[in-house]
């Protein structure tokens, strides 16, 4: 369905469009007139050591008396008094109606504390904020007075900046005005689709006999070229998603959406929805054969939703709140690429076109990985696009013994190799392709030599373990000779790293012996995390605290897919997760099995090694909180779909066009003679 078409069924659909727009304008306008402009004061404090600084002070049992020290203690103990019901109620009967904050100072090392009050009106606020401050001194003052600490070792308050004329804070009214007045325009757009489907339907029912749809007919007439009318496909949609997930950082997002609003996922959302107004226009079928990856993402949607209701069950903070809803637009992004992917293309020669859009474009993120590295810089920190944010701030370049490591475009080391990881084996079987002999070898051969070559380069595990992975599982199934050969490159390009990167191997190899050794300081701080986590999972063992709301500023950090799926979701999240990881082995072994050609047989190889490389690193760092990993992750999942549905068929046409075994008459049969 071309952008043509689109306009033309809303111009149809006209009693659908016309007032809805006008009805969600006015109920824009009407919230616009009636939400009043909120005001925002703030005001800082900072504490300052007592008298007795030049001595050492006692503790008196209490960390208020901390002379010499950074008073951070003290401010936490000071904040969190503020942030307590009795202060609430206290400051309410001063007359601090409306709701205040308090917290550390951003990017402060010091005990700087910023108070804020957010009200209608703004000469209150601005009283607020006052009586906000003075308290804070008051309340501080009380603490040491109830401890008994010496006047000499008192820590005091001083005003660093004090209470500011009230600024507007329009921000959350607009944003409720537009939320209404889109909710308006894409109800419109559906049940203007909605409508037109119908109608399709009934138009094919009143049909003549002998009528042939138009996308049925064996030579449909020439359609004209041009912007507006030219064809869409899944393929199209699929390529513009990964553009904007490898190209654009993966730490860059939208601010009003948090961690999960990257342009790539906002995409992905759009063309989930273009996909439904197509199917819901007529205009596309899902493709037969492909049910499979659907269904395991039905189960995944099953677990987010049920921790979506555990979390609303019980008392969660505001951020878990957030957490959670961001989990549900997640699901959305992942659920779109799915259903694209394994739904959305009808031709087979579309999809080995995305396959191999996929690989050009994960080498082009290695070779920026490999400057990373050589230049020892992120380029990435040098994107700055406008209107996005960076959700990962003070991220910087990561160091390794002497190595900086490298992401490229992405969150983190751990996802750049992780993601390779799994696009690696698609880069072997496009090498090997008879089809693709034409290429020349430097075409076919040098996106797996630049992206396996960038794996090493990560100085972690995970890309290592991935790897071995990938060679355990495909290398075996070759001939011999294309076996020894590869063995032998492999070889060689150990020892070729030692020579060109003297100290990266072994590098690499410490960090297995001292995993093996028990002696890692990152896995005993992981295995620690395993401990600590075991409170939560009790907690919530069945449907977890909430998709999303485990999150390492109100948590900590769990390094392991598994456990943070049982953490979020609980019992029936990890199962999906498993569900998720056995399609996709299923799917490679059975493309493998189904396969009527050598190239097919390789194919399914490698989604098998792909899906087995997500299952064992999953283990190794929280893979899908990393949009770009997730997203290839899911991708893949729906494309092995995809392939699987038209191998099937294949091997169906193929069965059906076998000749049937010739039945030989009864007078040609052999005559069996009685022996005496």
């Amino acid at each position: 369905m071309s952008l043509a078409d689109l306009l033309a069924i809303m111009r149809r659909r006209w009693y659908f469009m016309v007032p809805l727009t006008l009805l969600s304008l006015l109920a824009g306008g009407y919230l616009y007139r009636t939400i009043p402009v909120s005001y925002e004061s703030q005001s800082s404090v900072t504490l300052l050591d007592s008298t007795a600084i030049a001595k050492l002070a006692p503790t008196f049992g209490n960390p208020l008396s901390n002379a010499g020290g950074s008073l951070v203690v003290t401010a936490d103990v000071l904040i969190r008094t503020l942030q307590s019901g009795d202060s609430a109620k206290e400051l309410h009967s001063r007359g601090v109606t409306d709701p205040y904050t308090v917290g550390f100072a951003p990017d402060a090392d010091s005990p700087l504390l910023t108070l804020s009050v957010t009200g209608t009106d703004r000469a209150n606020v601005l009283r607020e904020t006052t009586t906000l401050t003075n308290f804070a001194g008051e309340q501080l003052k009380a603490l040491q007075t109830a401890s008994k600490v010496p006047t000499v070792y008192t820590v005091q308050t001083a005003p660093v900046v004090m209470p500011q004329t009230p600024v507007s804070q329009s921000k959350s009214r607009y944003q409720d005005v537009a939320a209404v007045v889109i909710a308006g325009l894409v109800s419109a757009f559906l049940l203007s689709i909605l409508a037109e489907g119908v109608a399709v339907v009934r138009r094919r029912g009143r049909a003549v006999a002998g009528y042939v749809p138009r996308r049925h007919r064996a030579h449909p007439p020439e359609r004209p070229k041009g912007l507006l009318v030219r064809r869409l496909d899944a393929t199209t949609v699929l390529t513009g998603y990964l553009v904007l997930a490898f190209f654009v950082p993966s730490n860059l997002t939208l601010p009003a959406l948090g961690g999960v609003g990257t342009p790539a996922n906002v995409f992905a959302l759009l063309g989930l929805l273009w996909y439904l107004a197509t199917w819901l226009g007529g205009r596309i079928l899902p493709a037969p054969g492909t049910r499979l990856p659907r269904v395991a993402m039905c189960v995944l949607a099953a677990a987010v939703l049920l921790s979506y209701l555990a979390d609303a069950s019980r008392t969660s903070s505001h951020q878990e709140v957030l957490g959670a809803d961001r989990g549900l637009i997640l699901l959305g992004v992942w659920v779109a690429l799915v259903v694209l992917s394994s739904a959305g293309i009808q031709d087979r020669s579309r999809l080995d076109t995305l396959m191999r859009r996929l690989v050009v474009l994960g080498t082009v993120v290695a070779l920026i990985g490999y400057y990373d590295f050589f230049a020892a810089t992120n380029i990435a920190d040098s994107i700055h696009i406008p209107g996005l944010h960076s959700n990962t701030a003070g991220l910087s370049a990561m160091d390794r013994g002497s190595f900086t490591r490298p992401r490229s475009t992405t969150a983190h080391p751990l996802e750049f190799g992780g993601m390779l990881a799994i696009l690696v084996p698609f880069a072997v079987h496009q090498a090997f392709d008879p089809v693709r002999r034409h290429a020349g070898a430097l075409r076919r051969w040098a996106p797996v030599a630049v992206m396996a070559g960038a794996l090493p380069l990560t100085v972690s595990r995970t890309s290592i373990i991935g790897a071995f992975i990938v060679i355990l599982v495909m290398v075996p199934r070759w001939k011999p000779q294309r076996r020894w050969a590869a063995l032998g490159i492999v070889l060689g390009s150990v020892a070729g790293f030692k020579v060109i990167i003297p100290g990266l191997i072994g590098t690499i190899t410490n960090l297995f012996a001292t995993f093996l050794s028990n002696s890692d300081s990152s896995t005993q701080a992981r295995t620690v995390k395993y401990s600590a986590i075991v409170p939560y999972l009790s907690e919530h063992p069945w449907f977890g605290r909430g998709f999303g709301t485990f999150t390492p500023d109100l948590y900590f950090f769990t390094d392991n897919q598994y456990m943070l799926t049982l953490a979020e979701t609980g019992a029936l999240g990890l199962v999906a997760l498993l569900v998720l990881f056995v399609t996709g082995i299923h799917q490679g072994g059975a493309i493998r099995r189904l396969a009527r050609t050598e190239s097919d047989r390789e194919l399914g190889q490698a989604f098998l090694a792909s899906a087995l490389v997500a299952l064992v690193i999953s283990a190794t760092f929280d893979a899908l909180s990393f949009p770009m990993y997730a997203g290839m992750f899911f991708l893949t999942l729906g494309v092995g779909g995809s392939y699987l549905g038209f191998i099937r068929r294949e091997a169906a046409e193929a069965a059906a066009s076998a000749p049937a075994p010739r039945k030989v008459p009864e007078a040609e049969l052999p005559q069996l003679v009685e022996s005496r």
